[in-house]
C-alpha cells in the first residue's frame, strides 16, 4: 500500500515538472518582436537616443525629453502602429506623422528647425535602416515638397504624393537593411519620411529624418549620428520593447507602453511577430494550455489512486 502511494506521488510530481516547463516555454518563447529605425539618414528618435536619453546635447532632443520623458528614446526602435495594414494616411493625423499618432512619442512631432540630422546631396544615395528584429516587408521613402517649413507641424500634404524610393525585402547587412534610391533635387532643410510596412503582419513602422541639402539661407541642420552597437546593447535592458539579438528581450507576449497598458492592446492586439502570423501565438497558447491540462489530469489521477488505496 505504501509503495503504491509513493509511486503515485512520484508520478504526479514528474507529470507536473514535465508539463510545467514545457507549458511555460511555449508561453514565453515565440516569434521575436520586430523593430527598427532609419540610421542613414538618421531618424529623429535614433539621433536623440544616440545623444543619450538622460543628458541629450541638442536643444531639440532636450525638448523631446521634456515633452515625453526618456522612455521614448530607450524605445527608439518602436515608433509603430500594430494594425496599420497600409492605411497610413487614414489613421495618422496631420501634425502627428513623426510619432505615428502615439502619445508616447509626441515629442517627435515638435515643429522646429534645429533637429539633429544629416547633410545630403541630390542624386544616388545608399539608405540604411537598423533592424533590431528583421522581417519581410516593404520600405517607402517620401520627401517634403519645395517650400517645406520645419517650424510648422508636418502634414501629409507637405510630402510628395509618391515615394521617391520603394523596395521590398531589401538586403540585410550587419543588422541593417541596405538599399539604394535617388534623392530629388532640393535645397535647404527638408524631411524624409519612411514607412516600413510588414508583409507578415498589419504592423508598420515610421520615421522622420531631418536632412539638409545646403545652398539655402536656412540655418544649417546640426549633425546627428545613429546609435552604435555598443550603446544599443548597453541600453537594451532599459527598453520596454524587444531587442531580438539581446538575451532576455526576445519573445514576449506583451510589453509595457507609455501609451498606457500593454502595447499589443494599445495597437489593436497585434503582436509584433517575426516569420509568422497571429496564429503562431495562438498555437503556442493552445499548446501550453493542453500541456497544463495534461499535468492537471496526472495530478487528479494520482489523487484518485491514493483515495482508492486508503479505502
Amino acid at each position: 500500500m505504501h509503495v503504491r502511494r509513493t509511486t503515485a506521488r512520484r508520478a504526479a510530481r514528474v507529470g507536473v515538472l514535465a508539463a510545467g516547463p514545457l507549458a511555460f516555454s511555449l508561453l514565453v518563447v515565440g516569434p521575436a518582436d520586430a523593430h527598427g529605425s532609419m540610421s542613414d539618414p538618421v531618424s529623429r528618435v535614433a539621433a536623440c537616443f544616440a545623444e543619450g536619453p538622460e543628458h541629450p546635447r541638442s536643444a531639440a532632443c532636450k525638448a523631446l525629453v521634456a515633452a515625453g520623458g526618456t522612455q521614448p528614446l530607450y524605445d527608439w526602435n518602436e515608433v509603430n502602429i500594430g494594425t496599420a495594414a497600409g492605411r497610413h494616411r487614414q489613421i495618422i493625423p496631420d501634425g502627428k506623422l513623426c510619432s505615428a499618432g502615439r502619445a508616447k512619442y509626441r515629442g517627435l512631432d515638435l515643429p522646429r528647425a534645429d533637429w539633429p540630422g544629416t547633410r545630403l546631396a541630390s542624386g544616388a544615395h545608399t539608405f540604411r535602416y537598423r533592424a533590431t528584429a528583421p522581417h519581410r516587408g516593404t520600405f517607402e521613402l517620401y520627401i517634403t515638397k519645395d517650400g517645406y517649413d520645419p517650424k510648422k507641424p508636418l502634414k501629409w500634404s507637405d510630402l510628395e504624393a509618391k515615394p521617391f524610393a520603394k523596395v521590398t525585402d531589401p538586403t540585410l547587412r550587419n543588422g541593417s537593411y541596405v538599399f539604394g534610391g535617388t534623392l530629388p533635387k532640393r535645397s535647404g532643410r527638408h524631411l524624409i519620411y519612411s514607412v516600413w510596412q510588414r508583409s507578415d503582419s498589419p504592423e508598420a513602422f515610421y520615421t522622420c529624418s531631418d536632412v539638409d541639402f545646403g545652398r539655402s539661407a536656412n540655418a544649417k541642420t546640426p549633425l546627428g549620428a545613429a546609435p552604435d552597437e555598443q550603446q544599443i546593447a548597453a541600453d537594451a535592458h532599459k527598453s520596454t520593447v524587444s531587442h531580438a539579438e539581446h538575451a532576455g528581450h526576445a519573445g514576449h507576449a506583451g510589453h509595457a507602453s507609455a501609451d498606457g497598458g500593454n502595447a499589443p492592446a494599445a495597437q489593436g492586439g497585434q503582436l509584433a511577430e517575426t516569420g509568422g502570423d497571429d496564429r503562431t501565438a495562438l498555437m503556442a497558447l493552445a499548446g501550453a494550455g493542453a500541456l497544463a491540462a495534461g499535468g492537471t489530469a496526472i495530478v487528479l489521477a494520482a489523487r484518485r489512486r491514493q483515495a482508492r488505496d486508503r479505502a
